[in-house]
């Protein structure tokens, strides 16, 4: 069957293949599809998507879905909805932060078949059992290349078995978050295992520091983004969006300094000097 997968936005995960599409359907050459999947990850591009399943039913059946619906999902198909090198080996997460719908639509993790990957996508890795995780971590040194872990890492499971599994893949880059206050001392005792094991250096890791949300000050995020980089971590500022995609103020700029790589990579060597 010839599936089209229809995105309403495009992000660096989104596939790129000849059946993938980001707008309405040619009428003058219309795709050869026997289905359509429209997947939408953002609440607020759903007038887009059910605009979009309008004009594209007239080319084959279609199915409207993805995360912005907060639907549960059972299964994850390499290469479908996320381009390939992609994986999610799990879905869901215990937590219940108040920003963040994952809980919501998923309300228990569950584990899944573990596909060969090397962008580790899940919404909480360490969060699985032992032996799933070391089934990952498996599958992360059959790969060519460095394995990227941008789902998110949860500081307070991290234990020393993980870091000795970090180590043997030789990560690319991992992902930490600092959202809430509570999140700041796990991530500072993981930022100890992490350097006695000689992973925190360069840009090997970084965390995710939610900023711009309800009642946010920028003085307020640069002190939570400057005790991230004290830590030896490099921080990547992370929007706050409400159901409508809208962003408080003028914290579009203030993010972007601080989502930067090369902006961020000369302050990481003073605070590296002056801290560690």
């Amino acid at each position: 069957m010839r599936l089209a997968r229809v995105f309403p936005s495009k992000t660096t995960a989104t596939p790129t293949d000849e059946l993938a599409f980001y707008g309405p359907p040619s009428m003058m050459f219309p795709p050869e599809v026997d289905k359509v999947h429209i997947s939408t990850v953002f609440t607020w591009d759903i007038n887009k998507a059910e605009m979009l399943a309008e004009q594209w039913k007239q080319i084959a059946p279609v199915d409207i879905g993805g995360p912005a619906y907060g639907k549960p999902s059972y299964d994850f198909v390499s290469g479908r909805y996320l381009r390939p090198g992609y994986v999610m080996t799990s879905r869901g997460c215990n937590n219940k932060c108040w920003f963040c719908k994952v809980w919501k639509r998923q309300p228990e993790l569950i584990e899944l078949p573990i596909n060969d990957g090397r962008i580790i996508q899940d919404d909480n890795l360490l969060a699985c059992s032992e032996k799933h995780i070391r089934e990952v971590f498996e599958m992360l040194e059959r790969q060519p290349h460095k394995p990227e872990f941008t789902g998110g890492i949860e500081a307070a499971l991290l234990k020393p078995w993980h870091v000795d599994l970090f180590l043997k893949v030789k990560p690319k880059q991992i992902f930490f978050a600092y959202d809430e206050e509570r999140d700041y001392e796990p991530l500072r005792e993981a930022s100890k295992l992490l350097r006695d094991s000689g992973l925190l250096r360069s840009h090997i890791v970084r965390a995710y520091v939610l900023i711009g949300y309800p009642r946010d000050t920028k003085e307020d995020a640069t002190t939570r983004l400057r005790k991230v980089m004290e830590l030896g971590i490099m921080p990547f500022a992370m929007l706050y969006r409400d159901d409508n995609g809208a962003v408080r103020g003028d914290w579009r700029k203030f993010q972007r300094l601080w989502a930067n790589p090369t902006i961020l990579g000369s302050k990481m060597k003073e605070y590296r000097q002056q801290f560690m």
